[in-house]
C-alpha cells in the first residue's frame, strides 16, 4: 500500500439513501440500476421463519468452503473476483447444486425477485439474464459469511475495478463501462452486534485506484484514506434486503464472535446494454 502522505485526498460524492419496511419492488430496483438510487435498504422483507430455513441450509451444505483468494470468508457457490471466465464458469457449473440446496424445498427469494424484475424489464423491452459463455451460465446467486478478524469483517472495497479488469471473454466489464454494477444483498442471519453495512460517500475514479494500489481488485482501501470521507451505516436484521450502487466504497463492520453468524445470499447485476441487464455472482 503507498503511503497517505502521497495518496490524494478522495473526494466526496453525493449519495441518495432510501431505507423502509415491507416489501422491494422492481421498480426500486430499477432506480438502483440507474443510479438513480445509491443505496436501498428494505426491512423485513422476508420472512424469519425462511431466513432460519436457509441458514440451516447452509450450515449443513456439503459445498461449503473457505475463500482461499485473500478474502477471508466461508461461501457456497461461485465467484468471479479474480478469476478468467473458464474457471468462473466452471466453478458455478460444480458449484449448482449446492446453491440449490440453499433453497430446498423452500420458496426461493432470490429467484422470485429475479422472475419479478425479468417480467418488469420485458415490459420495457429489456432482456435480463445471466451472465454466460460457451464456458456455461452463472449461477442465481451466492451465500457468504465473512470472516475478518480486524475492524472490519469485509474491508472497505468497491466492486467496479474487479468488473472492469475481468477479461474480454466476459460480458461484464460493459457493465462497469458505462453503467451501475450493482450488488444485491438477502440478509438469512445477523449477529446481535456488529456486521453492519457501512457505504463512504466516495465513488472511485482509476487514479483513486492507482492510488490505493487496488486498480484490479478494488480490494481493499485503508481506514487512514478513508477517515476524512462521511459514511452511511446500515443496521441490518435476518430478513433484511440491500442493494447498493457497488462503485461506492462499502465494507462490513466487526461483528460478535459469539451468536448468530452474518450470512448473506449475493449477486451482482447491471446494465451492459440499454436493452441488456446482465446477473453473475
Amino acid at each position: 500500500m503507498v503511503s497517505d502522505q502521497v495518496s490524494p485526498a478522495p473526494a466526496i460524492s453525493p449519495v441518495a439513501i432510501r431505507e423502509r419496511t415491507g416489501s422491494i419492488s422492481t421498480r426500486e430496483i430499477i432506480s438502483v440500476l440507474k443510479g438513480e438510487i445509491t443505496a436501498l435498504h428494505i426491512k423485513q422483507a422476508f420472512s424469519p421463519e425462511l431466513a432460519e430455513e436457509i441458514t440451516t441450509n447452509f450450515n449443513r451444505n456439503p459445498g461449503l468452503k473457505e475463500r482461499k483468494d485473500g478474502v477471508p470468508g466461508q461461501f457456497v457457490g461461485a465467484s468471479h473476483y479474480r478469476k478468467n471466465a473458464a474457471a468462473y464458469f466452471a466453478e458455478c457449473e460444480s458449484a449448482r447444486p449446492f446453491v440449490e440446496a440453499l433453497f430446498a424445498n423452500l420458496v426461493d427469494p432470490v429467484r422470485a425477485l429475479f422472475d419479478a424484475l425479468k417480467r418488469e424489464l420485458s415490459k420495457q423491452g429489456i432482456e435480463l439474464r445471466r451472465a454466460r459463455t460457451e464456458h456455461g451460465e452463472a449461477n442465481i446467486c451466492r451465500a457468504i459469511c465473512w470472516s475478518g478478524t480486524g475492524m472490519y469483517s469485509l474491508e472497505p472495497h468497491d466492486d467496479v475495478a474487479q468488473v472492469l479488469c475481468a477479461e474480454k471473454d466476459y460480458e461484464l466489464p460493459a457493465v462497469a463501462a458505462k453503467n451501475t454494477v450493482v450488488a444485491l444483498n438477502f440478509y438469512p442471519s445477523m449477529p446481535e452486534e456488529g456486521g453492519g453495512l457501512r457505504i463512504w460517500s466516495h465513488k472511485p475514479t482509476e487514479s483513486d485506484r492507482k492510488s490505493q494500489e487496488v486498480e484490479t481488485t478494488g480490494y481493499p482501501y485503508s481506514t487512514a484514506y478513508l477517515e476524512p470521507v462521511p459514511y452511511h451505516d446500515f443496521e441490518l436484521k435476518a430478513g433484511d434486503i440491500a442493494l447498493i450502487d457497488g462503485g461506492f466504497v462499502h465494507g462490513v463492520t466487526r461483528q460478535s464472535g459469539i451468536g448468530k453468524p452474518r450470512l448473506l445470499l449475493n449477486c451482482f447485476l447491471g446494465f451492459a446494454r440499454p436493452d441488456l441487464v446482465l446477473w453473475w455472482t
